[in-house]
């Protein structure tokens, strides 16, 4: 954070359907979440800033529960309800900023955040996906062997090297601890996979989904997401599961005093190795 008595620090928490970003960091001549945000705060503060993201999300992957900080002028504490409104009625309809709140200077969007929630939904019907539900709903009518999908999911849950369902990048590594990964049925033919982790390399979540799609239509036994892990590079054979059905749902943080140290723990881990996040 900026040091001076002018500024408060803010969390914001957003919402996005992303099929018409082009994810979320800023990118030259193109749409993303992070730059239509930008742009409207700092034209309604009528000063240049900063958003600090708690995962770099992929074109056309969506959001209910992201997290953001910023440094706002102090003047804005009294005002941040307000700003909501004004936000709503600037930003387009596929991204909206539901909560702005005040929070210690030692709050960090992403290196203060204890895990990160995403949830991957599939229609197994014979006929897809229901139309108001297309856009986050991947049409999936090749069968879905729960039992056998949470047999694998099982296998690879703790910490691995999960370099066989990432897009490596230099210097980055791809060693992650996954909390859980479990397949379940929601309403109306549609299919779930809800996954946890600290933090999620380049298309893991996708690439993960993928594997365990091939165990549930059974082109692939249980065990084979699991042999995988024993791979020092990307595995070939695993298909990237579309964007569009893949959702971040919530962002867990530790209580306030404990907020510097996690972000110090996560900078010495993360920060020499991997710059952004990709699910």
């Amino acid at each position: 954070m900026n040091d001076g008595p002018s500024l408060i620090r803010a969390r914001l928490n957003i919402s996005y359907d992303g099929t018409d970003f082009s994810g979320w960091a800023v990118q030259p001549g193109r749409r993303t979440v992070c730059g239509v945000l930008t742009e409207a705060l700092s034209t309604l503060v009528r000063r240049p800033l900063l958003l600090t993201v708690a995962g770099r999300t992929d074109a056309g992957v969506h959001a209910t529960g992201q997290v953001a900080h910023v440094d706002l002028p102090a003047e804005l504490a009294g005002e941040l309800g307000r700003l909501i409104r004004r936000l709503a009625r600037m930003l387009p309809p596929d991204v909206r900023v539901r909560e702005i709140v005040e929070v210690p200077a030692e709050f960090d969007a992403r290196f203060s955040a204890l895990r990160r929630h995403y949830r991957y939904r599939i229609a197994v019907t014979p006929y897809g996906a229901e139309p108001l539900r297309a856009r986050d709903t991947v049409s999936w009518p090749h069968g879905a062997d729960l039992d056998a999908m949470n047999e694998a999911s099982a296998g690879l849950l703790g910490e691995h090297d999960f370099a066989a369902y990432c897009r490596k990048r230099e210097g980055a590594t791809t060693i992650r601890a996954l909390q859980y990964l479990h397949w379940h049925e929601l309403d109306d033919g549609v299919v779930a996979a809800d996954v946890g982790a600290d933090a999620f390399c380049h298309s893991m979540v996708r690439s993960l989904v993928g594997a365990l799609l091939a165990v549930g239509r059974g082109q692939r036994g249980p065990e084979w997401p699991a042999q995988l892990l024993s791979r020092s590079d990307r595995a070939s054979e695993v298909t990237v599961a579309p964007a569009h059905g893949l959702t971040l749902v919530a962002v867990d943080y530790p209580p306030a005093e404990e907020l510097a140290a996690r972000a110090e723990i996560t900078r010495r881990v993360r920060l020499p190795l991997e710059p952004v996040e990709h699910p």
